[in-house]
Order: C-alpha cells, then sequence, then structure tokens
C-alpha cells in the first residue's frame, strides 16, 4: 500500500472521530497507534470525558465489533472470558463467549475489579487467546483493548500490579475539555449524535495489511541504540526504583513505527522517540518514595533524562 493511501485511510479514521469527541486529536492519534503497533491503552481520567465515546467511534470507523466490559468488584473471570454451559437438550457443553471475544474492547474501570478478574483480561491482551476450561480459544483479530482506570486516590480501587502495567503499550489522559471545547460539545449533545451516522471508513482487512506495513518500518541502528540508552538510563536514575525494562523498549520501538506511519514515513525519526517516550515510559517506572513525596512524578523525571540525552543524527527525508 503506497504511503498516500494509507495517510488518507488513517486521516479518514481520525476525521470520523474528530466528528464525535472534540478537541481529543492528539488521543486518537495516539490510540491509532497503540492499535497499529497491536498493543493496548490504559487510559486513566475521571469519569465523563468521552473515553466510551471515542472507542466507538474508532470501533465504528474500522467497522469492527464493539465490546464492553463495566469492571465491579464482584466481576468473575468468566464474566470476562465466557463460560461453558450444560445443554440438556442436546446433552453436552456449549460455549458461551464474554465480551472479551471482539475486536475493539472497552475495559472500563479495570482498577474497580479483583486482581484475578484483572488477569483474565490481561492474558487476552498478552497472549491474543484466553483458556477457558483448559482450552485455549483464540481471539478476533485485530483486537484492541483501551482500559480505563480512575485515579488511583479513588476509593475502592485495586491498583495494578507492575507486570501488568507492563502489558499496556500506551498510558494517556484525555484531561477535562477547554471552554470552546465544552460548548462544542453541547451544541452537539442538543442537536443530534454524530455517532449514530459514523460509517466504516477502514475494512478490517486493511487495518490487519496497515499492521502489517508497521513492521516494515525502519529503524536505523542508530536510534534502537538511543532507546537503549533512555532505557538503561530510568534504569540507572537515582529518582527511579524500578526502571524501563526491555518489553518498554521494544513498546517504543513499535509504538515510533506505528506512529511514523501515521506520518507518512516508512523510517523512524529521533523526534518520533521523544514524543513518545512519556506515553510508553511512565506506567513502567515505579519512584523512589523521596521522589514520590516531591513535586516531580515521572513525566517530570523523563523530560529531564530526554533533555541530557545525546540525540543521534536526524535522517533527512528524500
Amino acid at each position: 500500500m503506497m504511503q498516500e493511501q494509507i495517510h488518507l485511510k488513517l486521516e479518514k479514521v481520525l476525521n470520523n472521530i474528530d466528528r464525535v469527541v472534540s478537541g481529543k486529536r492528539e488521543v486518537a492519534e495516539l490510540s491509532m497507534v497503540a492499535l497499529l503497533a497491536g498493543g493496548h491503552v490504559l487510559l486513566e481520567d475521571v469519569p465523563g470525558v468521552g473515553k466510551t465515546v471515542l472507542v466507538k467511534a474508532l470501533a465504528k470507523s474500522i467497522g469492527a465489533t464493539f465490546k464492553r466490559i463495566q469492571f465491579t468488584p464482584d466481576l468473575l473471570p468468566s464474566d470476562v472470558t465466557g463460560i461453558s454451559v450444560f445443554n440438556t437438550k442436546e446433552q453436552e457443553f456449549v460455549f458461551r463467549p464474554g465480551p472479551i471475544m471482539g475486536h475493539i474492547i472497552l475495559a472500563d474501570e479495570i482498577n474497580r475489579t479483583s486482581p484475578k478478574t484483572q488477569s483474565a483480561l490481561l492474558e487476552g491482551m498478552e497472549e491474543a487467546s484466553v483458556t477457558i476450561d483448559g482450552e485455549t480459544r483464540k481471539l478476533e483479530q485485530p483486537f484492541f483493548v483501551m482500559a480505563t482506570q480512575n485515579p488511583i486516590e479513588h476509593e475502592g480501587t485495586y491498583p495494578l500490579p507492575e507486570a501488568q502495567l507492563d502489558r499496556f503499550l500506551l498510558k494517556l489522559k484525555m484531561g477535562y475539555p477547554t471552554v470552546e471545547e465544552e460548548m462544542e460539545v453541547l451544541r452537539r449533545a442538543g442537536s443530534y449524535s454524530p455517532l449514530q451516522e459514523l460509517q466504516p471508513v477502514l475494512r478490517l482487512e486493511e487495518l490487519l495489511q496497515l499492521q502489517a506495513e508497521v513492521k516494515n518500518v525502519v529503524v536505523d541502528d542508530k536510534v534502537k541504540a538511543y532507546i537503549i540508552d533512555l532505557a538503561h538510563r530510568t534504569r540507572n536514575d537515582s529518582r527511579i526504583y524500578l526502571g524501563a525494562s526491555p518489553r518498554g523498549s521494544i513498546a517504543l520501538m513499535k509504538a515510533a513505527q506505528a506512529y511514523a506511519l501515521l506520518r507518512s514515513r516508512d523510517y523512524v525519526l529521533p523526534d518520533d522517540i521523544q514524543y513518545l517516550v512519556p506515553f510508553v515510559f511512565s506506567h513502567r517506572l515505579i519512584l523512589q518514595p523521596e521522589a514520590q513525596y516531591s513535586a516531580e512524578n515521572a513525566e517530570f523525571i523523563l523530560q529531564d533524562i530526554l533533555s541530557t540525552t545525546s540525540v543521534p543524527v536526524k535522517r533527512v527525508a528524500t
């Protein structure tokens, strides 16, 4: 597929999302980056800022099946994966698929459920399959999860362990809309629902093809060395207790390849790495106690690391 064709198709998807989610272009683009890279997104934000609408718009734009899982403290793993039920008429067990058996999954308030139920979803994210009654069942492709979580300070939450956080390619925040954006939201809410009118602008087969194209985006050895250097600096920074793992380095490279494709390039620039580092690394770091109680956070420390790390020579487009 030609670069111009790729750009036009992806731009149509983003424009579709813009029609229903005002002022969140960056979040929409980064969600597409995760989808193209075959990864998943953790979205930490307060309720009511448009997370569900964004995921629904993405699913409609690519003609994918959308499933929503509302995580609650009493949710069981079988409520996520599905369960085998005995059919008395046929005298055999029949599998009833759970909501994880879809293309685009919104895992709402994932940190409100128990770790055991969280693991049922995270197994599917990591393995692209789930184990039910001892049988492994493959998930449909493409498979994309956007999990939302309330800020940890909220009551009744179960923080995701570090090993599970590492499964998410990106961590994003939508934030509250500006005054102008909220005015546009009210205008749309008072007249019509653009979400109902959205039509697919990208076929699932084309999306799978684009996911394959991402793997062909060139990452120069100097850019790979830059990624490794940044990861090692997080491991050796005195403010950080646990730095980015090799899985984090791989995630950053894959995200950069997808971002380059989104920008109509077949190669990764150091600028792509610098832009994506906060979204890929921040949730993979555990800060030292003294850093946690200071004004510094993971994003601040990462920006400090970026500013003091030498950047490889940029490749000039020809």
